[in-house]
C-alpha cells in the first residue's frame, strides 16, 4: 500500500505544474518537436526541454528520433490504469482552459507551417516521390466513379497538376487550387495546352471559388496534410452545387511515422468511421468508403476512395 501511495504522489507531482499539464494535453493530441512546442507555448527551449525530461522520466511521454529532429508524444492508452484515471481528470480540466485553447490555435499554425515547408522544397521531385509511394494507377482507379462530361470539377490541393491533367479531357472545366507557388508553376507548365483548365492560388480552408460553383470536388492525397479536416469539409460543401459530389483519395490508417517528418504529414491516414463522421457533420450524405486494390509497384500504405454528396441544409 505504501508503494501505491508513493506512485500516486509521484504522478500528482508531475501533473501539478501547469506548463507540464499543457504539454501533456498537446502531446496527447499531436506528435511535436521541441521547437514546435516552444513556438506553441511561447517558452524558451531550455524550459520546455526540462519539462519534457521530467515527463519522460516519469513515463508520461515517449520520443523518437527522425533525422535531426526528435518527436514527442503521449501514449495515454499505454499508461497503467491508475495513471490513465488520473490523467482523465486532469485533462478534462486543463483542456477546457483558456490557455489550452490558445495552445491549440497555435499548434494548428505550427502544423500548417510544417506542411508548407515540405511543399516549398518539393516541387521538383514531387512527381517522383508520389510515383514511388503509390504507383501510377491509383488515380485512374478512383476517378472511374467521378467522370461526367458536363461537370465543372475542382481539384483542391492540385500540386503539380497530375490529376487536373487526367480530369480535363473528360469534363467541361477543371479549377485547380493550391497555395504553393512552386507547385502551381509546375502545374502551369504541365497544363499549358489544356484550354478548359484554370489554376488559382489559395488555401483549402478558404477556397478561392464561388458558392455552388462545382459539380464535384477532388481531394487526392491531400487530406493527411490538413490540420482541421472538419472545417475543410464544411468549406468544400460551400463551393459544391446542390447534390454535388466530393471524392477523396488518401491513405488508410497506417503506422509509417516517418512520413510525418519526411513528407510533412499531419495525419497517419484515416479509417472509415472517422472520415464519415467529419463528412456527415459537415452536411454530406450518401458517404461511402472503400479500400483500393494495392498497386504492386507502390511502396506506401493502402489507399482508400471515399465519396459523398452535398445534402440540403436541415430546416
Amino acid at each position: 500500500m505504501t508503494a501505491t501511495r508513493s506512485t500516486v504522489l509521484d504522478r500528482l507531482t508531475s501533473l501539478a505544474d501547469p506548463t507540464r499539464s499543457r504539454i501533456l494535453v498537446l502531446l496527447d493530441r499531436h506528435e511535436l518537436t521541441v521547437s514546435e512546442l516552444c513556438t506553441v507555448l511561447q517558452l524558451p527551449q531550455s524550459t520546455v526541454s526540462r519539462h519534457l525530461k521530467l515527463l519522460a522520466d516519469d513515463g508520461w511521454i515517449v520520443s523518437r528520433g527522425e533525422g535531426t529532429s526528435r518527436f514527442y508524444r503521449m501514449l495515454a492508452n499505454q499508461l497503467d490504469p491508475e495513471a490513465r484515471e488520473l490523467w482523465q481528470v486532469v485533462r478534462s480540466r486543463v483542456a477546457s482552459s483558456v490557455g489550452s485553447a490558445q495552445d491549440e490555435r497555435r499548434v494548428t499554425s505550427v502544423l500548417a507551417k510544417r506542411v508548407q515547408v515540405f511543399f516549398s522544397n518539393s516541387a521538383d521531385i514531387w512527381d517522383h516521390m508520389r510515383r514511388e509511394m503509390i504507383g501510377d494507377r491509383a488515380d485512374l482507379l478512383a476517378l472511374l466513379e467521378l467522370l461526367d462530361e458536363t461537370w465543372v470539377v475542382g481539384e483542391l490541393g492540385c500540386g503539380t497538376g497530375h490529376i487536373v491533367a487526367a480530369l480535363a479531357p473528360c469534363v467541361a472545366r477543371v479549377i485547380g487550387v493550391d497555395e504553393s507557388g512552386p507547385m502551381l508553376n509546375a502545374a502551369q507548365e504541365r497544363l499549358k495546352d489544356l484550354e478548359n483548365v484554370e489554376l488559382r492560388v489559395g488555401t483549402i480552408e478558404a477556397l478561392p471559388i464561388e458558392d455552388e460553383a462545382l459539380d464535384a470536388a477532388v481531394l487526392f492525397l491531400v487530406a493527411h496534410f490538413i490540420t482541421d479536416p472538419a472545417k475543410v469539409m464544411r468549406e468544400i460543401r460551400r463551393v459544391l452545387k446542390p447534390d454535388g459530389r466530393l471524392l477523396i483519395v488518401d491513405l488508410m490508417s497506417h503506422d509509417r511515422v516517418d512520413y510525418v517528418v519526411q513528407l510533412g504529414h499531419v495525419w497517419q491516414g484515416f479509417d472509415a468511421d472517422q472520415l464519415k463522421e467529419w463528412l456527415t457533420k459537415a452536411g454530406f450524405s450518401r458517404c461511402r468508403y472503400r479500400a483500393l486494390a494495392a498497386d504492386p509497384a507502390a511502396k506506401g500504405p493502402t489507399l482508400f476512395v471515399a465519396s459523398a454528396r452535398k445534402a440540403p441544409l436541415s430546416s
